[in-house]
């Protein structure tokens, strides 16, 4: 059975060459089992009917029995023509039948008086009950009580136009039901299914296209999310289980003169308690002779970079080196600034090293990392580059907030003797489904408090029609001494326009506030001149920094308690939380303003309303994932999130994502090596899914 899945889906009768490429092209249908795995988005009842006096204009898709007394056509053009049929349940009561295309099919096909069962959605036009484009059987070849709840299918404007549309899928999905006559196998053990009462998997494949009620249906899916979320939670585990086994950690038994000199001597202010909880967390891992794999999750302004410095110098105080990776130039310069800062007066060497550092000054800081002078590295990626290599790496803190992949780990590993301890962190809080399974063979560190003396920042809504008012509380600010951002968006589908945008707008400010001085950042700009512009905000010789998302992440101007960010409907709300999260780093009280036009979408109010509401990013993020989805989560594609998940959904699925882990988690703990004949059944049945077009391999 499993053999005549991977049966080319050309093979299957209906289907052909043609439709093969149409499939593979459009939907990524190959096989039989992609097209079993091909679920219907939603099913419709088709089990009762309904009499025409019933029907009214607001209803969803109805059924009606009867026959058509006639055909009227209606020229539109020289070359298009609408087709009405007036259609009656033999009650006295007619409705219309209506065609813009394909009438003369409908005329040519479907004969006045014989008894046909329409099915469509009923809307009023002049008068009368119209349904448009229906779907036409015969009474007789049509058993409604076996029809259920009828399957709609995803397809393209291409297959519509080549006769592949939702009712055509669907007749190919019902033809290859009756091809596999064999109950499909199992592909979840039996103490599995019946501890968690789940229907067959045969059972599950076929009610999910076919079931008679809304109770067989929700089985289905129940089964099919299970083991979808199941499968991937078993191979994140299974994957961070090896990594344990394989691979020992360096052992940093001491906190020794460097970490104490800093905690006395250099610390700014107060360790929050949850930062004190982390660095116990981190402590721990490092000193248990495994290797560190940690995810630190923290609201923008939260102290990661404070908890991974001190961590860092742990490290240090073992005889190892250190390194930090930053996702940008930007970033990982701002992480220099703020390291050297909290070591001011300290005898330890760090260096940084991007794609700008070049000649001489690289080959010196090479040297260094080589020979052990150069204790911390700040960098880009360029630090995994074959060149730079350690005397003794032995942590890695990667401050980014997309998954740092397993390749780029690797090629950290390899330049120490054993892999060094690794310390992820995000700046953007994720849900903790999301975090399951986009970092789930990572343990979890949260630090869910600000540092002390901080004023939540209050985040208003203004529409555009209001920017004069707006100007004038600008402007007080800036009398009061306070610096202020005003962000555009940058966003690259439209680049050209925006750029224009901000150029101009950046024109029309300096003629709205002559009294100042303004700095202007884009990331179109050369690094040099992006560098003096900021720098010159962060000195506070200019007091208004017009921007894009540039500033997102890498500036931290104490100063600065004013953000307005134009055209707020145009980002994403963990973007609007980043940018939100560059005020408020001050004693003052900081503002964000969104600024909008006057007619906004539904999902962008909720948006807006959201970020008006709170401050807490954990619920800006769990809001995010439910309105957008866990693929787009940081305005761009998740590279966690390659693999594809065909019906469950980590933002509404959050209780079968814990009870998927649970469960993995038991085979885990039970067989580590993968080994046992109890569970043949599961590490066969993973071992072909990592075979498929599935990338498994980012999310281990």
């Amino acid at each position: 059975m499993t053999d005549i899945l991977q049966q080319d889906i050309q093979y299957l009768p209906g289907v052909g060459p043609q439709r093969k490429k149409m499939l593979g092209e459009e939907l990524g249908i190959m096989t039989y089992g992609d097209l079993l795995q091909n679920y219907p988005y939603k099913h419709v009842d088709r089990s009762r009917l309904y009499s025409i006096r019933e029907l009214t204009g607001d209803m969803p898709f109805v059924q009606v029995k009867g026959h058509i007394l006639s055909f009227e056509t209606f020229k539109m053009s020289a070359r298009k023509e609408r087709v009405v049929a007036h259609f009656t349940d033999g009650s006295g009561k007619v409705m219309d039948l209506t065609w813009f295309n394909g009438g003369k099919y409908a005329k040519q096909n479907y004969t006045i008086g014989k008894e046909y069962i329409i099915f469509g959605r009923p809307n009023v036009y002049n008068g009368r009950i119209n349904v448009t484009h229906p779907d036409i059987d015969l009474a007789d070849k049509l058993e409604l009580s076996a029809m259920g709840m009828q399957p709609y299918y995803n397809t393209t404007e291409k297959m519509k136009k080549a006769g592949l549309n939702s009712r055509a899928i669907e007749r190919l999905v019902k033809t290859l039901l009756e091809v596999l006559k064999e109950p499909l196998p199992e592909t979840l053990p039996d103490f599995i299914t019946q501890k968690l009462y789940l229907v067959s998997r045969d059972e599950a494949l076929r009610k999910i296209h076919y079931p008679q009620n809304t109770k067989e249906l929700e089985r289905a899916r129940v089964r099919l999310k299970f083991e979808e979320l199941f499968y991937v939670q078993l191979n994140i585990l299974r994957y961070a289980s090896d990594q344990r086994r394989k691979y020992r950690g360096y052992v940093f038994s001491k906190v020794g003169d460097h970490f104490n000199d800093f905690y006395h001597n250099n610390l700014p202010f107060s360790l929050t308690e949850a930062q004190k909880r982390v660095i116990r967390e981190i402590r721990k891992d490092m000193g248990s002779g495994r290797q560190m794999n940690r995810l630190l999750q923290g609201d923008v302004g939260s102290g990661k970079t404070l908890v991974a410095l001190m961590s860092m110098l742990i490290a240090l105080d073992n005889g190892y080196q250190a390194c930090i990776m930053a996702p940008t130039e930007i970033l990982a310069e701002q992480h220099l600034q703020t390291i050297m800062d909290f070591l001011k007066g300290m005898d330890i060497r760090v260096a940084l090293l991007t794609g700008i550092v070049k000649g001489k000054k690289r080959q010196e800081i090479l040297d260094g990392l080589l020979d052990g002078t150069v204790q911390i590295l700040v960098g880009t990626h360029a630090v995994i580059e074959d060149t730079v290599q350690f005397a003794h790496l032995g942590m890695v803190v990667v401050d980014e907030q997309h998954r740092f992949g397993v390749a780029q780990r690797a090629k950290l590993w390899s330049k120490s003797q054993n892999p060094p301890h690794v310390l992820v962190m995000t700046a953007t809080p994720i849900p903790r489904t999301l975090a399951m399974t986009l970092y789930g063979d990572l343990d979890v560190s949260v630090i869910d408090e600000l540092p002390p003396g901080r004023k939540p920042i209050v985040t208003q809504h203004v529409f555009d029609r209001s920017l004069p008012s707006l100007y004038d509380s600008i402007r007080n600010q800036i009398h009061q001494g306070r610096q202020v951002y005003i962000v555009f968006p940058l966003i690259e589908e439209s680049e050209k326009i925006d750029l224009k945008n901000l150029e101009e707008g950046y024109e029309v400010l300096k003629q709205v506030f002559p009294e100042f001085h303004l700095s202007k950042v884009h990331g179109k700009m050369k690094p040099a001149d992006k560098e003096a512009e900021m720098q010159k905000f962060v000195s506070g010789e200019t007091q208004i920094l017009v921007a894009t998302t540039v500033i997102e992440v890498g500036v931290n101007v104490p100063n600065a308690s004013v953000m307005v960010i134009l055209e707020a409907q145009r980002f994403g709300l963990s973007q609007l939380h980043q940018l939100r999260g560059r005020v408020g780093r001050g004693a003052d009280q900081s503002y964000c303003i969104l600024v909008t036009g006057y007619k906004l979408a539904e999902d962008t109010k909720k948006r807006i309303d959201i970020m008006c509401e709170t401050n807490d990013g954990f619920r800006i993020a769990e809001a995010d994932l439910k309105l957008r989805g866990p693929g787009d989560l940081e305005g761009t594609q998740q590279s966690g999130m390659a693999f594809d998940l065909k019906i469950a959904d980590i933002a509404r699925d959050g209780q079968l994502v814990q009870i998927a882990r649970d469960e993995a988690q038991a085979i885990i703990d039970d067989d580590p090596t993968c080994e046992s004949p109890r569970y043949d059944l599961l590490w066969k049945h993973l071992r072909e899914l990592r075979k498929t077009n599935i990338n498994w391999g980012v999310i281990s």
